[in-house]
């Protein structure tokens, strides 16, 4: 009860807040019940009149409420599937630059973790050059054998896992409210939608799985000549703290610097969108939050990937599913595009491969024969599974992170070059894929590994002969001379039905004073 009025208060500012910054003017009063109607309209009582089309209302209301919500509302920028295109594509602009934290308490922590004072332990250590919702970073230098090296210091806020906890706890109570008593949001699956925010933010508070991220994705990467990911310090390293390489380059945000370095836009455009099609088809894992401000252009012209907070991953059946659906419109197969849905399970087994495949074919044809710069695959995507939901395709989480990413990365090319071509692009890297994983060499490894597999089940054949062989043994001692006891368990026996005697005893005595009583009570 105490739980619920604390979720009911925190509910209850939140809900002024968003009262306040105009975000129930967006809400359709006319599907809503009387009583619903009544509230929206004394809710916009209160609503600030000052440019409300200036700036976006839910993404002013999240930046008022502060690191909670604003994580939240760039979690759900990556869930069209539960906000809607239209509303993912506003919370997208969401900023997540809060005030820093005091320079003590960064100190502290890393202190905390070096057993030793930020003077000893570094050359230097500034105050913070970048503060979000999770952590601010530091630059700082640290001396390896006589040399200086400069290294960036992330450091978690102070109080953000509370904060967390108690923000989260109202919203999973909030999910709870929604799908008890408004049965259309069932469909949206409120309640999982938290837990898979719950679980993200969880991974981003400790910053060790952050650091791992980075590592996995620099060995993913060692062989790629246009990528360079930060090599994590691991002595500097732990839950509240993660120290890397710093980055001397230009954000890609930044065109007017990369021009004035004599970077190729156009390179970088293709490199950026081909980086991430390898990351999530060679390696089913791929940066998750891939925007002009976590992208950088080193000295050498390669890309950079830094804040390895949200990260995703693709079995191979994902990876063949969206190796051989981007092909199939490359090359117009529509037929094989519907096949893959079915033979990957998305699509059951009772709709009809033809139908599925003619309505494939109304998302592909209109994009052929137009200029590269009218295409967009991410949108292409977002058709793809509009339609699909038609044929009762559920939502995959991870099909939706990957759509979700595509879109942003698409952008990104987009903006360095206007005419962008992204079926050009994607081809050598789709192509090779399926020619590495689906080709004869393929297929030759798929035969050698299942080979492997036989030859460690035919190693343990011996073994599990002589077991069986031993059980058949004793099932027929027990067939001719019936289940014979060990002396102990003999005597356990007889413990354990002694007590069970003792207790019927007892429970007899019970019984018969209790008549006695009421014959006494009769008489």
């Amino acid at each position: 009860m105490i739980s619920a009025i604390f979720h009911l208060a925190r509910l209850a500012r939140a809900g002024f807040v968003f009262a306040r910054e105009g975000v129930f003017g967006v809400i359709d009063p006319e599907p809503l019940p009387p009583a619903a109607r009544l509230g929206l309209r004394m809710a916009r009582l209160i609503e600030r009149r000052a440019e409300p089309a200036a700036v976006n209302r839910l993404s002013a209301a999240l930046s008022r409420l502060g690191p909670s919500y604003i994580k939240l509302g760039q979690f759900l920028a990556t869930r069209p599937d539960v906000v809607g295109d239209a509303l993912a594509r506003d919370l997208e602009s969401l900023q997540d630059r809060l005030p820093p934290f005091a320079q003590a308490d960064a100190e502290a922590m890393v202190a905390a973790l070096t057993g030793k004072p930020v003077a000893e332990a570094f050359v230097s250590f500034s105050p913070a050059i970048a503060a979000a919702s999770i952590a601010q970073v530091h630059r700082a230098e640290i001396e390896k054998d006589g040399v200086r090296h400069t290294v960036a210091v992330k450091v978690l806020r102070p109080d953000v896992r509370a904060r967390f906890a108690a923000d989260i706890g109202a919203m999973v109570f909030a999910a709870g409210l929604a799908e008890r008593l408004a049965p259309e949001a069932r469909r949206l699956k409120p309640l999982e939608a938290m837990a898979d925010f719950a679980r993200v933010v969880t991974m981003e508070t400790d910053l060790r799985l952050e650091a791992a991220a980075l590592s996995e994705l620099s060995e993913n990467t060692r062989d790629d000549p246009g990528v360079h990911i930060p090599t994590v310090d691991w002595a500097l390293t732990g839950r509240d703290v993660l120290t890397t390489d710093w980055i001397h380059g230009i954000a890609l945000s930044n065109q007017e610097a990369l021009i004035a370095a004599g970077h190729d836009l156009r390179a970088l455009s293709k490199t950026v969108m081909q980086t991430f099609l390898r990351l999530a088809l060679r390696d089913g894992f791929f940066h998750a939050d891939m925007h002009p401000g976590n992208l950088f252009v080193d000295a050498q012209g390669r890309l950079v990937l830094v804040d390895c907070g949200i990260m995703g991953r693709l079995g191979f059946r994902e990876r063949h599913f969206l190796a051989e659906i981007l092909y199939g419109f490359i090359a117009r197969n529509y037929r094989r595009v519907a096949e893959v849905h079915f033979e990957a399970g998305y699509v059951p087994a009772h709709h009809s491969v033809e139908n599925f495949a003619q309505a494939i074919r109304a998302i592909g044809e209109p994009i052929h024969n137009r200029p590269a710069r009218e295409i967009s695959m991410a949108r292409l995507l977002t058709l793809l599974f509009e339609i699909t939901a038609l044929f009762d395709m559920t939502t995959r989480i991870e099909l939706v992170l990957l759509q979700k990413t595509m879109i942003v990365v698409e952008g990104v090319s987009r903006t360095l070059d206007p005419d962008f071509d992204m079926w050009t692009t994607a081809d050598p890297v789709v192509r090779e894929w399926i020619e590495r994983n689906l080709g004869p060499i393929g297929k030759i490894e798929g035969a050698l590994s299942g080979a492997g597999e036989l030859g460690r089940v035919a190693a343990s054949l011996p073994a599990l002969a002589t077991r069986a062989a031993a059980l058949v043994g004793q099932l027929e001692a027990v067939t001719r001379d019936g289940l014979v006891l060990a002396p102990q368990s003999i005597a356990a026996l007889g413990r354990s039905e002694a007590v069970h005697a003792r207790w019927r005893t007892a429970a007899l005595w019970v019984a018969a004073l209790a008549l006695v009583g009421l014959w006494l009570a009769v008489r």
